[in-house]
């Protein structure tokens, strides 16, 4: 691959998003840092990814729709994109292998890629079950594996994407339920697994959030809106989140001033966990 240098640090930026005000964090903070984000094509991923990148990391945005990674890293220098499926076994550590081929180190993992699938019990197929525990399991499983030389080099962090769900019941999705809950054991798992090595992982539960995951998991618009509006009664803030507002807290876990905390699962869902 084409030498890529990380990128220089600039002055500080102007926030005008009420998350990225919360973290504040000046563009040199993730300076000469290294950060790869899965599931960086929309939502929360793209917003992670831009925010890592205005802070000064360079990025590797991760996904598989060639089209919507290159609208991410429009604009963004310090933001390269590489397609890929995650559910291919050779993936992760061809993923890793790029970001080490480009910038020589890997400092943060964010495992935000997943997937949404509604499946009532009845409904249930080996098929189905093995696709969404491939992507929302396996793969950042095995991203986490073929990073971790790099991660235990740099002192590094592993963020992964949970969801309210993760530790709340989901009829007729339990499966991604379940999916999510396996990602908080692994979190807390891994965390006193890579103790010893200055490894951090943690994880972000995000609470329903403006994305595309209810129509991508095979609702219909009308009933995709109906459920948001649904979701927003629900939530003590009387409202669905953005993706900035869980992007800065994933920043904050990865801060290189974040030097004692780990294995923890930090709800960022406007209240809806304690309903």
């Amino acid at each position: 691959m084409d030498d890529v240098r990380l990128p220089k640090p600039h002055s500080r930026p102007t926030f005008t998003h009420r998350g990225e005000q919360l973290t504040a964090h000046s563009q040199q903070e993730f300076a000469d840092k290294v950060v790869v984000v899965t599931g960086a094509g929309s939502g929360i991923g793209r917003a992670t990814a831009r925010a890592f990148a205005d802070a000064g990391a360079a990025v590797l945005g991760i996904g598989r729709r060639r089209h919507a990674l290159d609208e991410t890293a429009a604009g963004h220098s310090a933001i390269v994109v590489h397609a890929a499926d995650l559910r291919d076994p050779q993936a992760p550590q061809q993923v890793i292998d790029a970001a080490v081929d480009l910038w020589g180190r890997v400092d943060v993992l964010v495992n935000n890629a997943g997937a949404t699938r509604l499946m009532p019990l009845d409904e249930a197929t080996t098929v189905g079950i093995e696709d969404l525990f491939a992507l929302n399991v396996t793969a950042p499983s095995l991203l986490a594996s073929a990073a971790l030389p790099h991660l235990r080099r740099a002192g590094g962090s592993i963020i992964n994407i949970s969801s309210t769900y993760g530790h709340r019941p989901l009829p007729g999705a339990a499966h991604y339920a379940a999916s999510k809950a396996a990602i908080e054991q692994l979190t807390r798992s891994w965390a006193l697994e890579l103790a010893a090595d200055g490894i951090l992982v943690n994880a972000v539960a995000p609470g329903p959030t403006e994305s595309e995951a209810l129509t991508a998991a095979g609702l219909h618009e009308a009933n995709a809106e109906a459920l948001k509006r649904d979701e927003a009664n629900r939530i003590p803030l009387g409202r669905r989140g953005e993706p900035d507002e869980v992007a800065a807290w994933i920043l904050r876990l990865a801060d290189p001033g974040t030097t004692w905390l780990t294995g923890q699962i930090l709800s960022v869902d406007g209240g809806l966990n304690l309903t």
